[in-house]
């Protein structure tokens, strides 16, 4: 059984198109990245997910249980922690925790989750005194209520300095370890690339890649930098490079040479370097970054779904 599944999910607000027969299915205990530009329908999905709309067709079920019939069953065994979520002013750190424990009918310890989350100092200050980031946290702190079996974030690290957002990571990885599926949507790539197991991108309501980050690269013909060093640098070498089919961009400094190529050219870039006199003495590649990747898919007219 899938934590996700979506089939031929279609969902129009008017004349507007929101999702187009959408496919998704997120495995169990796994960490599903979700990814495109504003507008793609990400939102959208989640909301259809939690039966906060329902899809004008197709179907989409969340851990065995039916969205639209069975959404009380899935709103126990879920945590969310939503984009545009509020806080209450006027009620305390703790009392929103105790407000989650009651609802899901848990036995969390209030204070417990308050200090995984970091925020333990503030339990009994007000929330309408906390700052975007305590207020994320402390809206995390409630989606962990009752050891959910899914958990679904919408722009987790939003108004997280690096340190809070390194703690989301750690609290995203701790939770699939202890059994849980993790879905979740962002805009900051860095954040996607270093968790998730596996990678979705929606571009006007349609999935138009899904893989892992290094199955992405390898369906794309994307660029990547080649650093090398040299113990000199041969003559006319920039010439000589820039006459390669792949090379994109070339800077020399002093005896290190930097090549933007796509992955077929690096022999043939270290075949000239060394065929015009010089010695290698390192070299190392950077692959393309996930945000190189997402523009690719997004900007190009392309749809790989593995």
């Amino acid at each position: 059984m899938a934590a996700i599944e979506l089939q031929g999910v279609t969902k129009r607000f008017g004349a507007v198109t929101a999702l187009n027969d959408l496919d998704l299915t997120v495995k169990n205990g796994e960490i599903y990245g979700f990814l495109g530009p504003n507008g793609a329908g990400k939102s959208t999905t989640i909301n259809v997910l939690l039966d906060f709309v329902r899809p004008t067709d197709g179907t989409a079920t969340v851990l065995g249980h039916d969205a639209r019939e069975e959404s009380t069953e899935i709103r126990q065994r879920v945590g969310v922690l939503p984009d545009g979520y509020h806080v209450y002013d006027r009620l305390t750190g703790r009392q929103h925790l105790q407000f989650a424990i009651d609802s899901k009918e848990a036995d969390d310890d209030p204070e417990e989750l308050l200090a995984r989350v970091g925020i333990a100092a503030a339990a009994d200050r007000k929330a309408g005194g906390y700052s975007k980031g305590m207020a994320q946290r402390l809206v995390l702190g409630m989606a962990l209520v009752g050891q959910p079996d899914l958990l679904i974030l919408d722009e987790p690290s939003t108004g997280l300095d690096p340190a809070g957002a390194r703690e989301m990571r750690e609290i995203i990885h701790a939770e699939r370890d202890r059994g849980a599926t993790v879905f979740f949507s962002s805009h900051i790539l860095g954040q996607v690339d270093s968790v998730c197991d596996r990678v979705g991108i929606l571009r006007e309501g349609e999935l138009v890649a899904e893989d892992t980050v290094s199955g992405l690269r390898d369906a794309i013909d994307t660029q990547s930098t080649l650093v090398v060093r040299v113990d000199q640098t041969p003559p006319e070498i920039e010439q000589r490079l820039r006459a390669l089919d792949g090379v994109s961009g070339i800077m020399v400094d002093d005896t290190t040479i930097t090549v933007e190529s796509n992955d077929g050219s690096k022999s043939a870039v270290l075949s000239t370097i060394e065929e015009s006199g010089a010695s290698i003495e390192d070299f190392s590649t950077e692959d393309a970054s996930l945000e190189d990747l997402f523009m690719a898919y997004t900007n190009d007219d392309r749809k790989v779904v593995a």
